[in-house]
């Protein structure tokens, strides 16, 4: 086994009452002067606002940027950083799902290494760590709240960047259930299944090893069970909690394994149609395991036990059959769209989606190295 390096927040705060903890860490820090970046969903419906008094409380001052797009791009990261310096601020909060904490990234990366986001595109390109990021997490999710990943839009040339650093990783994260509870039906239902192809690409990553193992079977057990309740009822707390327990298991498994295809192809859909990238993975998912069954049937099948289904008496390949059965289920049960055609998807694009995810960082750890007319067929399978 390789030599294995594994990467998380110095501080993770999860649970009921987690956001007030991580205030009175933030005042413990002796932090002057906070930019938020966040959302405008997020300041209209007063989150943002609620934040801000309990860091005036504590007499901690707070500047805010809400200008990150669902996909953020690199004029939100240039945004966000004229009003970190106008301001003086010494930490960064972000502050909603994936997208702010992203962009958030990006901000503070760039605060202490200077440059363009665009410089530090691929592996642990800085040279210091960031300004401080304490990340406040609401939805169940991407984990972007706790890793090294930090994905922008680089709307020159239409492609999601993957930045994966080191100098990223924040300082603090925090998940509370509470701040969950008002995500909508889709987006409980998008990050959900974000959350579930982390575990399985971390579980199925030739970068694999004990500790991802454990993180991502546990999460694909956790997400079996709460993801639908979740979406039913969002004000089931247990299920909210759950997932956000789930989200930042899958989490720890891909910062530290790495991803696959899924997201190396995702990331291009994301980029070129300003998709959602939560909905472009559970499309995906089935149809890139189809592939990797050849070669990863085995776990496979242990992911599939993790799902409760009863593999035991069944061969390898019927038990990757039935885990792929059963992502395409729950995928259906909570209303993931069944192609690419509903998301209005282009064959025609096939062939520079196939080519640029193939140069993405998560293409490097899929267990099955693939060739150019490899990736345009799965593309072509999941319309």
């Amino acid at each position: 086994m390789a030599t294995s390096t594994f990467f998380i927040p110095s501080v993770n705060v999860i649970g009921s009452g987690a956001l007030n903890d991580a205030a009175d860490a933030i005042a413990q820090h002796g932090f002057h002067h906070a930019l938020i970046v966040t959302d405008r969903v997020l300041f209209d419906i007063g989150v943002v606002g609620q934040v801000q008094s309990m860091l005036a409380e504590r007499n901690v001052k707070s500047s805010v940027y809400h200008g990150t797009k669902p996909n953020p791009t690199t004029r939100n990261v240039s945004e966000g950083l004229e009003i970190l310096h106008a301001n003086q601020c010494d930490c960064v909060i972000s502050l909603g799902g994936g997208s702010p904490h992203d962009c958030a990234k990006g901000v503070a990366l760039l605060a202490t290494n200077g440059g363009d986001i665009a410089d530090y595109e691929g592996v642990d390109r800085s040279a210091k760590p960031q300004l401080p990021l304490i990340s406040i997490n609401t939805t169940a999710g991407t984990a972007s709240e706790m890793t090294r990943f930090c994905i922008i839009t680089d709307e020159q040339r239409h492609i999601k960047m993957a930045i994966v650093d080191k100098n990223v990783t924040p300082l603090m994260s925090v998940n509370d259930p509470h701040l969950m509870v008002g995500m909508p039906k889709g987006l409980t239902a998008a990050t959900g299944m974000d959350a579930l192809t982390h575990a399985i690409e971390a579980y199925v990553s030739s970068a694999a090893n004990p500790i991802t193992d454990a993180c991502a079977l546990k999460a694909v057990n956790m997400i079996a069970h709460s993801l639908r309740p979740a979406v039913d009822n969002g004000q089931d707390m247990v299920a909210r909690e759950n997932m956000a327990y789930a989200q930042f298991l899958a989490g720890m498994a891909f910062n530290n394994a790495s991803l696959g295809y899924v997201h190396a192809m995702a990331h291009q859909l994301g980029g070129f149609y300003n998709l959602p990238h939560g909905v472009c993975n559970a499309v995906l998912l089935p149809h890139v395991q189809e592939y990797n069954a050849r070669l990863a049937s085995p776990r496979l099948k242990d992911i599939a036990k993790a799902m409760d289904i009863p593999v035991d008496d069944m061969s390898d390949a019927q038990g990757a059959a039935a885990c792929i059965s059963a992502i395409r289920q729950l995928a259906h049960d909570v209303g993931i769209p069944a192609g690419l055609a509903e998301l209005q998807v282009k064959e025609e694009d096939f062939d520079t989606l196939a080519t640029n995810a193939l140069k993405d960082a998560c293409a490097l750890t899929n267990p099955i190295q693939g060739t150019h007319q490899d990736i345009v067929n799965i593309f072509r399978k999941a319309m």
